[in-house]
C-alpha cells in the first residue's frame, strides 16, 4: 500500500507544486524517488512527530495541501494535541498518513501496534478517517483526500501488494464498496483486513450461508445507507477490523443501528477484545492469536447462527447449522440445498 500511496503522490505533486510531503525520519526506500524529484515540496522533519504536524498545519493554513507520514502510532497517538488542536480546529488542509495499521509492525511489539488509531481519530471533530483494504481502494483514496477539503487521516497497510477487488471500483469517501453479495450474513470489513474477511465469505458461501462482503474505505463519514440497507435484508452484520473493537469501525456501525427503528440483522463485532497485545510475531500469527483471521471469522458466524435458530428458527435451521457447526472439516461439507 505504501508503494501506491507514494507513486500516486507523485503523480500529484507534478501537477501541484503546493503539494508538500513531511516525514518522520523514515520510508526512505519508499520516499527516494519523490525527495530526488521533488526536493522543494519534500521536508524531513526528523524523529519529532509533533513538530512534523505543528509544521504542516501552519502550512497548510498558508494555502498549502501538506501530507505528514510515518508508522504505526507515530504521526497518530504521538502527537494527538498537534492534530487536535492545530490541524483539525482549523479544519487545516493536512492529510495524516500512517503506514502499518493493525498488527503490520507485529514483530515490533505494542508500541508499534495501531490497535487504537480508529478510535481516536473518529472522534476529533473535522476529521475525515480512511481505511482502505486493498492497492485498488488506496490509489483512489489518495486522489480522493487530496480534493477533500480539511484534515483527513488515511490508515494503510504495509504490505497490500495484490489487488482483492477484481475489477475497477466506484470509490467515494462516505461510500462502502460491495464485493459478494448475499441473504443470511453482511461481512462489513475496513483496511487490510479485508483479504482475512473475503476469505471468510467465501468459505462461508462454499458452505452454503449465503454471505454478503462490504469494504468501508471510509470509516468517518459512514456509510449508513449500505449498513441500514443490509440491517433490513439480512440476519446478521458482521464487522472486522485489525483494531480494539471498542471505538473503532464496529462502534462506528453500532451507532448507525442503535438509531434504526424495529426489527433488524443482529451485530456482532469481530477485532482486538479491549487489550493490548502482550506478544509479538508475524502479522498473520498475531490475527490468529487475536480472533481475527478467516477461519474464526467463520466460527464466530457458524456459532451466532446456531445459537439465533436454535431459539428462533425452523428445526431445517437449526439442522442446518449444528451439521455445518459439529463438522470436523468445512471443506467437504456438502452447500445448502444440494441434497
Amino acid at each position: 500500500m505504501r508503494d501506491t500511496f507514494i507513486r500516486i503522490l507523485e503523480d500529484i505533486a507534478k501537477e501541484d507544486q503546493n503539494l508538500i510531503l513531511i516525514t518522520g525520519d523514515l520510508g526512505f526506500g519508499v520516499l527516494k524517488n519523490y525527495w530526488d524529484t521533488y526536493p522543494e515540496q519534500f521536508i524531513n522533519a526528523g524523529i519529532a512527530e509533533q513538530n512534523m504536524t505543528g509544521l504542516a498545519a501552519g502550512m497548510a493554513i498558508e494555502g498549502k495541501t501538506v501530507f505528514t507520514y510515518s508508522i504505526g502510532n507515530f504521526p497518530t497517538i504521538r502527537c494527538l494535541e498537534q492534530i487536535r488542536n492545530d490541524a483539525a480546529y482549523h479544519n487545516a488542509n493536512v492529510k495524516v498518513v500512517a503506514v502499518g495499521g493493525g498488527f503490520a509492525y507485529g514483530s515490533l511489539g505494542m508500541s508499534h501496534h495501531a490497535t487504537e488509531d480508529i478510535a481516536i481519530m473518529r472522534a476529533l471533530p473535522n476529521v475525515t478517517v480512511l481505511a482502505p483494504g486493498d492497492i485498488k481502494e488506496t490509489e483512489e483514496a489518495v486522489k480522493a483526500i487530496y480534493k477533500w477539503p480539511g484534515t483527513c487521516y488515511l490508515r494503510l497497510g504495509r504490505g497490500g501488494g495484490k489487488p482483492i477487488h477484481e475489477g475497477a471500483i466506484d470509490f467515494k469517501i462516505g461510500k462502502a464498496i460491495k464485493l459478494l453479495e448475499g441473504e443470511t450474513v453482511a461481512i462489513f470489513s475496513t483496511g487490510e483486513i479485508l483479504e482475512e474477511a473475503k476469505k471468510g465469505a467465501t468459505l462461508l458461501n462454499n458452505m452454503g450461508v449465503s454471505t454478503g462482503l462490504f469494504s468501508f474505505p471510509t470509516v468517518k463519514p459512514i456509510d449508513y445507507e449500505t449498513i441500514i440497507q443490509s440491517a433490513n435484508n439480512v440476519d446478521l452484520i458482521i464487522t472486522v477490523e485489525e483494531h480494539n473493537i471498542i471505538g473503532g469501525f464496529g462502534s462506528a456501525v453500532a451507532e448507525v443501528l442503535a438509531g434504526v427503528q424495529g426489527n433488524h440483522a443482529q451485530l456482532i463485532r469481530i477485532g482486538l477484545d479491549d487489550k493490548y497485545s502482550s506478544i509479538v510475531g508475524s502479522q498473520e500469527y498475531l490475527r490468529d492469536c487475536y480472533g481475527i483471521s478467516a477461519q474464526q471469522i467463520v466460527d464466530k458466524v457458524i456459532n451466532t447462527l446456531k445459537s439465533r435458530y436454535s431459539i428462533n428458527g425452523t428445526k431445517e435451521d437449526m439442522h442446518y447449522y449444528n451439521g455445518i457447526f459439529n463438522h470436523e472439516s468445512i471443506c467437504d461439507l456438502e452447500p445448502r440445498g444440494t441434497k
